[in-house]
């Protein structure tokens, strides 16, 4: 009997051995949701599916820049668990329908928090849980696209309170700090004693809009208190105010009982809502959190690196996982949403929270790797916004514009779609908006197009370098895609007003800098000051020409003084202390912003891969880490993060468009990347390690490679590329002119 159990687990274990020795290990054990909740990330670390409406997460209840998404590691207290938050942004907005449990009190319209331990809190991809020691009360979260799972369990209690607050948003109590919303009108109403609906209007960073919800409790409430604008009112089926907090009142609690909350939203109207609650068919809460993980583990597996440092792979896994809170699906679980023009449209699979400014550098060409069967909703979801409001979006969110940011930066995720085969919208159509939009009179464009560059002295924000350089390049972009057309007019045009960057290049000064509309220089300058720039100034923008850069080192007198001035760019301090976050200029102009992050691979136009490698790993390995800390600015809807999948692996679209990804200093020892064709293609890197970070030669699928770049095609054939490192920059490899980057594979 002893020998046949011997025999039997002898079996069992070698049976499991083999399973885990063929199933990929799981990679939402790396996520760290916490990363980028301190300082300037602007993360947040709730519940959430991947693009998932419902975004459900603690609000600490304070106000200001550090709150944009709610929630900053620095606070000790938490204030309610709301469904929408921004991700990475440096907008204050959001954060609507409120929920918040309290034991043994009274119905109060007041702010109520909770003091909480970072020790007590946990935070996994689809999954929150905190405990709320001012209550004794443990809160868990989890969600579906549309619909938000509350699980809280309460001590022994006199009575428990569920507060649903509609006013609070991001504003707290009225219009404050940084860019707050102010709640307009709230409206709630009882349908039973176990299901409630409502809506929250409000004016925020992006203007008006209105969210429509449903809640449904596990158990039957045992009483409704409404607070309308603070004042109690005698119904306890309907409210409507500025400002409105219902009280959900249960009977008191027995230690480790469990209430549930579904909270569904829609844009629409109630009936999405109600229709949201169904994605939770009942109240198993371990089952929707195991489906959320499981959803994230699909998404993140699109990448798998190799690597025995731990801190780098939860930076890593992080950064994807960050990548895909946004854009997030828009229509609701009917298919509805509100319009650009306020009409109610039926369309799936729509998307919102487009901070195109920062992610069509990065993050959407990331997804034109890893998220290809998706870009053709985005993509479409533009093309209907173009429809309902005139023109494509440049910083949308509930199909709002908010008009904050320069250039037409849907134009180059769409060409960048329409040049790399992905089909699936109306490339027509597309093609129309891209040229419409070019050609409207906003954000000073009209001078654009009228003086060859934007005067600064038109412009009431003086931002004229900026909007020149950046409509430049969109430019360029419409260009390509007019050639791929075969409409020869339209590529001369768009080509020539791709050149207008060097209408406002000096060079006496070897930078870019703002003109009057009489052509005069303007006056005092000075390259690190911001007057013509947004966010940014000369030391950034000047290096701001991706469609053109070997016209940039002609224009500064050929690769010798283009290198010079950017060791310039890297090497000065101007006598302040240098922290791992300012690298001489390029650290005051802030690498933790969008401009910046082409620059470390320009050496690499000029024959010197070898300092880019120097510069990508200082930043890879200084500016980021698995803390809280981790990211070194607004990680604006998964740039920032972006940048550090795509560099970790080894390269990067210095032109997003162009097709070509510049070799940097690789992090992982290989990265296997799982195309949207289905074919994988790896990135090893041989003899990595902390100091050998040159590349010394490259293999494409078994072939010597010579180039400092690699294409998108060559990467759609799937296969392998193999760099091989070493402690000293090689003087070879990557060095001819004919194997340096610059000229559009398109």
């Amino acid at each position: 009997m002893i020998l046949k159990e011997y025999v039997l687990l002898t079996i069992t274990i070698i049976f499991l051995f083999g399973c885990n020795q063929s199933s990929p290990e799981r990679l939402t054990r790396y996520v760290n949701p916490f990363i980028g909740t301190d300082e300037d990330g602007h993360t947040f670390p709730g519940a959430l599916v991947p693009f998932g409406m419902v975004q459900l997460s603690p609000d600490n209840g304070d106000r200001g820049y550090n709150w944009c998404a709610g929630y900053h590691y620095s606070s000790k207290n938490i204030g309610g668990f709301s469904h929408t938050h921004y991700s990475g942004t440096g907008a204050e907005d959001l954060c609507d329908i409120s929920l918040f449990p309290l034991v043994n009190m009274e119905a109060s319209p007041k702010p109520i928090r909770s003091e909480f331990s970072h020790q007590d809190e946990i935070a996994k991809p689809g999954y929150y849980s905190v405990y709320l020691k001012s209550f004794d009360i443990k809160a868990e979260l989890t969600a579906t696209i549309h619909c938000g799972l509350h699980r809280y369990t309460f001590p022994e209690s006199k009575n428990a309170i569920i507060k649903l607050d509609l006013g609070v948003g991001n504003g707290v109590e009225a219009r404050v700090g940084h860019n707050g919303d102010l709640p307009l009108e709230c409206y709630f109403r009882k349908i039973s004693n176990n299901t409630f609906v409502g809506s929250r209007r409000s004016i925020g960073f992006v203007g008006e809009r209105i969210i429509y919800f449903a809640a449904q409790t596990s158990k039957p409430v045992d009483d409704v208190t409404i607070f309308a604008d603070s004042v109690r009112v005698n119904s306890k089926e309907m409210g409507r105010a500025v400002r409105l907090v219902s009280s959900l009142t249960f009977p008191g609690t027995k230690k480790g009982e469990q209430l549930l909350v579904k909270v569904a939203i829609s844009s629409a109207n109630v009936e999405g809502a109600l229709a949201g609650l169904e994605e939770i068919k009942d109240w198993d809460f371990e089952s929707v959190k195991n489906s959320a993980s499981n959803a994230w583990e699909g998404e993140l597996g699109k990448i798998r690196v190799t690597s025995g440092d731990q801190a780098f792979k939860e930076s890593f896994y992080t950064a994807a996982y960050h990548c895909y809170f946004a854009p997030f699906r828009f229509d609701d679980a009917l298919g509805n949403y509100t319009g650009a023009d306020k009409k109610i449209y039926n369309g799936k699979n729509i998307y919102t929270l487009s901070s195109l400014w920062d992610t069509y550098r990065a993050a959407v060409p990331l997804f034109t790797l890893t998220q290809t069967e998706r870009q053709p909703a985005i993509i479409q979801t533009f093309l209907e916004f173009y429809k309902q409001h005139g023109l494509l979006p440049s910083w949308e969110l509930y199909f709002n514009e908010a008009n904050v940011m320069p250039g037409y930066h849907a134009v180059p995720i769409i060409a960048d779609a329409m040049l790399k085969g992905i089909q699936g919208f109306d490339g027509d159509l597309a093609y129309e908006a891209m040229k419409t939009t070019a050609n409207e009179d906003i954000r000073e464009s009209d001078y654009y197009r009228q003086y060859g560059y934007v005067p600064d002295d038109l412009d009431p924000r003086q931002r004229g370098v900026t909007k020149t350089v950046e409509y430049a390049f969109d430019d360029w972009c419409i260009a390509q895609v007019a050639r791929r057309r075969n409409n020869s007019a339209d590529y001369d045009e768009f080509m020539k007003r791709s050149g207008y960057w060097k209408n406002l290049f000096d060079s006496k000064s070897g930078f870019v800098r703002a003109k009057d509309s009489k052509g005069q220089w303007m006056l005092p300058f000075n390259p690190r000051e911001s007057i013509g720039f947004q966010e940014g100034n000369a030391w950034i923008y000047t290096w701001y020409v991706p469609q053109d850069l070997n016209g940039l080192i002609t224009a500064m007198g050929g690769a010798g003084k283009f290198g010079q001035k950017l060791d310039s760019l890297y090497n000065a301090t101007d006598g302040r202390k240098s922290n791992l976050k300012n690298n001489g200029y390029y650290g005051l102009s802030e690498f933790s912003n969008e401009p910046s992050h082409h620059v470390p691979y320009l050496y690499s136009y000029i024959g010197k891969p070898w300092q880019t490698a120097d510069k990508v790993n200082h930043i890879l390995t200084n500016f980021y880490s698995n803390q809280p800390n981790g990211l070194c600015g607004n990680d604006d809807c998964g740039q920032m993060s972006a940048w550090y999948i795509l560099s970790s692996i080894g390269f990067y679209p210095v032109n997003p468009v162009n097709g070509q990804y510049v070799f940097g200093s690789p992090l992982a020892n290989q990265s296997v990347i799982t195309l949207g064709n289905g074919k994988q293609f790896s990135v090893k890197a041989e003899n990595l390690s902390k100091k050998n970070i040159y590349i010394q030669k490259a293999s494409l699928n078994g072939m010597p490679y010579t180039r400092s770049y690699i294409t998108h095609s060559d990467i759609l054939k799937g296969g392998e590329l193999v760099l091989s490192m070493g402690v000293k920059p090689s003087e070879t490899w990557g060095t001819r002119t004919e194997d340096l980057p610059g000229i559009s594979e398109n």
